[in-house]
C-alpha cells in the first residue's frame, strides 16, 4: 500500500478537492483506494455525500480512541472506493494526544493493520502544519502538494518546503515529494502564467504536466456530494483530473 499525503499549510488551494478525484480516478481504473480525511472541518466527508451525524466511527476513533482503521472505514459509492470520515471533534485530538509518547507517528502505526486492503491511501490534511499534518507526512511515502496560481500560495509553498526537510530529518527519512499540482489554473490570467513559469523553472520536474483548471463544474460538485467525474465526466475538470490521476500511478511507478 502506498501512503500518499495530500498538503499545502494555505486554505482553499484545492487540496480536498483534489484529494477526493485523484481517489476517484483510481478507483475507476480499478486500483483500491481509501481516503482519510485528517482535517476537523470534515469537508471530503461532506463533499462524498456522507452524513457526519449518522457516523459510529471517524478520524478521531482511530487516533484518540484505538478504534482499528478497519472499523472507522466507510464505503463510498463509488466502487473500490472507502474512506475515514472526520468530525469536528478532531480538533480536540491534537490536546489530547499531547502527552502520548511518539504522538507524531499514531497514523503510521494504525495505518499498518489495512497495508495489505488497498493500493492506495490517500490523506486529506488540515490546511497547517500541526500535529495532525505531521502525522500525515510521518505515515506518507509520499505528498502531493496543490498550488493555487496567486502570488501568497506560491509564498508560502517555499515554507512548506523547509517544513516539510524537518519532518524528513527529524521523523520521515524517505518521504518523498510526489508532485506539486497547478490548480485554479485560468490562462487568460498573466499571474497564473507568470507563477506556472517561475514554479516550474525553480521546482522542475516536480511540477506535474496537467494543470487544473478555475471551473464552476468543479466548484458545484461538492454541493451535490459528488466528485467532479461523477458530477459531469465530460467536463474539462473532471478530464484534467483524470489527466492528472494517471501522472500520479506513473510516478509512483518511479519512486
Amino acid at each position: 500500500m502506498k501512503v500518499i499525503a495530500v498538503t499545502n499549510r494555505k486554505g482553499g488551494v484545492g487540496k480536498t478537492t483534489t484529494a477526493i478525484n485523484i481517489a476517484t480516478s483510481m478507483a475507476a481504473i480499478g486500483k483500491k483506494v481509501a481516503l482519510l480525511d485528517l482535517d476537523p472541518q470534515g469537508n471530503a466527508t461532506t463533499s462524498l455525500g456522507i452524513d457526519k451525524n449518522s457516523l459510529k466511527f471517524s478520524t478521531y476513533d482511530i487516533l484518540v480512541n484505538n478504534i482499528p482503521v478497519s472499523e472507522s472505514l466507510v464505503q463510498t459509492f463509488i466502487p473500490n472506493f472507502w474512506m475515514v470520515p472526520a468530525k469536528p471533534d478532531l480538533a480536540a485530538a491534537e490536546i489530547e494526544l499531547i502527552n502520548t509518547p511518539e504522538r507524531e507517528k499514531i497514523l503510521k502505526a494504525v495505518l499498518r493493520a489495512v497495508e495489505s486492503d488497498f493500493d492506495y491511501f490517500l490523506i486529506d490534511c488540515p490546511p497547517s502544519l500541526n500535529l495532525l499534518t505531521v502525522n500525515a507526512l510521518c505515515a506518507a511515502n509520499s505528498i502531493l502538494i496543490p498550488l493555487q496560481c496567486e502570488f501568497l500560495a506560491l509564498e508560502g509553498l517555499a515554507d512548506l518546503m523547509r517544513n516539510i526537510e524537518r519532518v524528513k530529518r527529524t521523523f520521515n527519512p524517505t518521504l518523498k515529494i510526489q508532485g506539486i499540482v497547478l490548480t485554479m489554473f485560468d490562462k487568460r490570467n498573466n499571474l497564473c502564467l507568470m507563477i506556472e513559469k517561475d514554479v516550474r523553472a525553480h521546482f522542475k520536474n516536480f511540477v506535474y504536466q496537467t494543470v487544473i483548471p478555475r471551473s464552476v463544474r468543479i466548484a458545484e460538485a461538492p454541493s451535490h456530494g459528488k466528485p467532479i467525474l461523477f458530477y459531469d465526466l465530460k467536463s474539462v475538470g473532471a478530464q484534467s483530473y483524470l489527466s492528472l490521476a494517471k501522472e500520479v500511478l506513473k510516478r509512483e511507478g518511479e519512486i
